[in-house]
């Protein structure tokens, strides 16, 4: 197979991928915030959740059509695509680590046991005052997913630029 399809699958995998769980996860905070007054939260929380797994799930298609473009261009060793792959790493950690289970925990936190959505949203805090957990919890995550969102953004620069690249960038 030649480059120019596995980057042709590498760049669609990205935007179909990793742009769906960029958006999903950058709105979670929000509804967050708002759950104790508005009865749609959870259940607005809970395809947001759910699409931020399902697609970091699809998105391992990112890096396995990255390293085929890679191996097919000789690139594999370059310090721009090392920088990449590591910041990738960085990436899908801070997301498998620290996006996914908070948004689980705020989840939880509205449907807790014998509970029924935003009215008994329990999340605790210093005060231990529902509102404050809620902002408190979306302030986690917005950071979160901020630092998500930042790798990624320099990952595509790296991926565009290419540093060292004959490209003339």
């Amino acid at each position: 197979m030649n480059a120019a399809f596995f980057l042709s699958l590498h760049v669609l995998a990205a935007i179909l991928t990793i742009g769906p769980v960029a958006v999903a996860a950058s709105m979670f905070p929000r509804y967050v915030r708002t759950a104790p007054q508005e009865p749609k939260a959870p259940a607005i929380l809970a395809v947001l959740h759910r699409i931020c797994r399902v697609y970091t799930v699809i998105g391992l298609t990112v890096p396995a059509f990255g390293l085929a473009t890679a191996a097919s261009l000789g690139v594999l060793t370059d310090a721009w695509l090392l920088t990449s792959i590591g910041l990738t790493a960085v990436a899908a950690a801070v997301l498998l680590l620290a996006v996914l289970p908070q948004q689980s925990r705020a989840l939880a936190a509205l449907d807790g046991p014998g509970t029924a959505g935003p009215a008994n949203y329990t999340a605790t805090t210093a005060d231990d005052s529902p509102s404050t957990a809620g902002a408190a919890t979306a302030a986690r995550l917005g950071a979160a997913t901020g630092v998500f969102n930042l790798l990624w953004a320099v990952v595509v620069v790296l991926m565009i630029v290419r540093p060292g690249s004959t490209t003339g960038v």
